[in-house]
């Protein structure tokens, strides 16, 4: 399987976000992860259009946007007219899923879906056709800086047996605590895509430490 990093630009120096998305665009890492918070969904605002925008002028790497807001049908065309190559809402906040997964779709981005650490697998077998990733929270989302929840594990390996019981293709990106000490078994366990914040952007070295979560 593929082996992607994506850095949460989350974890990046606001003041700087231009620097800084220029050396993710120079580095190893394949995406861009933006986080956008509504203050509702989860207990932090962050990132609109604006700067979605700006991002995408510094960038021509992937971006991966991930909603946590509510309604997201309200507003996932606009995401991918600011620029979003992939958006992915909260399975726990879209009403139809299914419909936001359509809306996504003919918009002319690819679609994902995200699950907290307290859904199961197994509330994503509905909607898993209609997406191309599943983004597993392995922590609780709204905050950087967070510890690994070691369940996740476990939850990974069972939708990657979901996904291979239904003949699909769906990627699978884990985003919460990954550093290099853990991608291995994180990789290993049956993600593709790892999302990484504090790790990336609080190393001397930003760089290298996209290179040794790509090689753990």
């Amino acid at each position: 399987m593929q082996r992607i990093v994506a850095p949460s630009m989350l974890s990046a120096d606001f003041g700087h976000l231009d620097r800084d998305t220029r050396m993710i665009d120079r580095s190893a890492a394949e995406w861009v992860h933006i986080d956008v918070m509504d203050g509702v969904f989860v207990p932090n605002i962050s990132f609109g259009f604006p700067v979605l925008k700006a991002i995408r002028k510094a960038t021509a790497k992937f971006l991966d946007v991930h909603l946590m807001i509510v309604s997201p049908e309200r507003y996932v065309e606009r995401f991918v007219e600011a620029g979003a190559d992939l958006v992915t809402f909260h399975l726990e906040a879209a009403e139809d899923p299914a419909a936001c997964a359509a809306l996504i779709r003919c918009a002319g981005a690819k679609v994902g879906v995200s699950i907290k650490p307290a859904t199961p697998v197994e509330a994503l077998h509905e909607v898993l056709p209609a997406v191309d990733l599943v983004l597993v929270m392995s922590v609780e989302p709204g905050f950087g800086g967070q510890s690994f929840i070691e369940g996740s594990l476990e939850k990974i390996r069972r939708l990657r047996a979901l996904v291979r019981e239904l003949g699909l293709d769906t990627v699978i990106e884990v985003d919460g605590g990954i550093s290099a000490a853990n991608a291995r078994e994180v990789f290993e366990a049956g993600a593709e895509v790892l999302v990484a914040g504090s790790a990336v952007f609080k190393a001397g070295n930003p760089e290298a430490e996209i290179r040794r979560i790509l090689g753990a």
